[in-house]
Formats: C-alpha cells, structure tokens, sequence
C-alpha cells in the first residue's frame, strides 16, 4: 500500500512539474515582449516610408495627420522640457513648412517593435540635411517614435524622442 501512495505521489509530482512547464512555455510564448507581429512590423515600415515622402514632398498637412494629437501625446526633444500636442504641431508646421530643399532625408538603423499588434516602437538614426534658403541644417539624431493603431487600422504617432547622435555612430 505505501509503495502504491509513493508511485501515486512521484505520478502527481511529475504531473506537476509538466503543468508547470507547459504554463511557463505558453507565458513565453505570449509575452508581449517576445511575440513578433509582422504584418504589422510591415505597416508600421510603409507608414514611416508615408511619412518620409510627405516629408520629400513637403506636405506639411499630411505629415501632421500621421500625429494622434491629443492629450495623451509627449514629446521629448533634445533635452528640454516635455511637450504636448500644440507645441509638436507647431513645430513639426514651422520646422517642415519653411524647409526649402531637402538634400538627404535618410533613416538608418531602423528597427520596429510591436506590441499586442496595436502598439508601435520606432527607433532609427536620422540623417537628414535640410536647407532652409541659403541656411544647410545637419540633423543626427536617435529618434524614438510611439505608435498606437486607431480605430481606424492607421497608425498614429503618439509620443516622440529626439536626442543627439554622437559622430561615430552616424551612417551615411
């Protein structure tokens, strides 16, 4: 009888330990963290290849749209202050609406993370000379850019990250 009670307790420990190995393979398996998404990796790449374009085009109007503004957006630039919707769009018109010439608009680096298929990290060096009448402006950055999908499956742009890039780093 006490060598059926042992097998039956060694049979449940085994039981157990599987259990417990499954729940922690199907935990990995779903972390948020490690899961890919890239049917959405790719929409969030032909939305950053939208936004580059209305960017080269100069359609400030366009470039503005792929901002989900409202009181929920942050922007960090270069050390200031974080900022809100109003500030960035200020910017983004007085910045992009008086570029004359862009001579290079490159995104090096660029790696895309999604999260729960609805939340977007955007990272990537930017390599952008920019004109502004006879002025040349040089901008090496790491830009981080949030993105969340709306209801309307596009994806929006929710909170911004410049800081510069140091010399060595820049790919051009």
């Amino acid at each position: 009888m006490k060598a059926k009670i042992s097998i039956l307790r060694k049979l449940l420990l085994v039981i157990l330990f599987l259990n417990v190995q499954f729940l922690l393979a199907q935990t990995l398996k779903n972390d948020i963290s490690q899961k890919e998404y890239p049917w959405a990796q790719e929409e969030v790449k032909q939305t950053m290849k939208a936004i580059v374009q209305s960017v080269k085009e100069g359609n400030v109007e366009k470039l503005i749209a792929f901002h989900a503004y409202g009181p929920k957006f942050t922007e960090f630039k270069m050390g200031e202050k974080r900022v809100g919707s109003e500030e960035n769009e200020a910017h983004e018109r007085k910045i992009f609406g008086s570029v004359t010439e862009i001579v290079k608009f490159d995104v090096n680096d660029l790696k895309v993370a999604i999260f729960y298929d609805k939340v977007a990290n955007v990272t990537f060096h930017s390599n952008f000379h920019l004109k502004f009448g006879d002025d040349s402006v040089i901008v090496n950055d790491q830009i981080s850019l949030l993105f969340v999908k709306d209801n309307t499956g596009n994806w929006k742009i929710v909170h911004e990250h410049h800081s510069p890039l140091k010399n060595k780093a820049i790919n051009h």
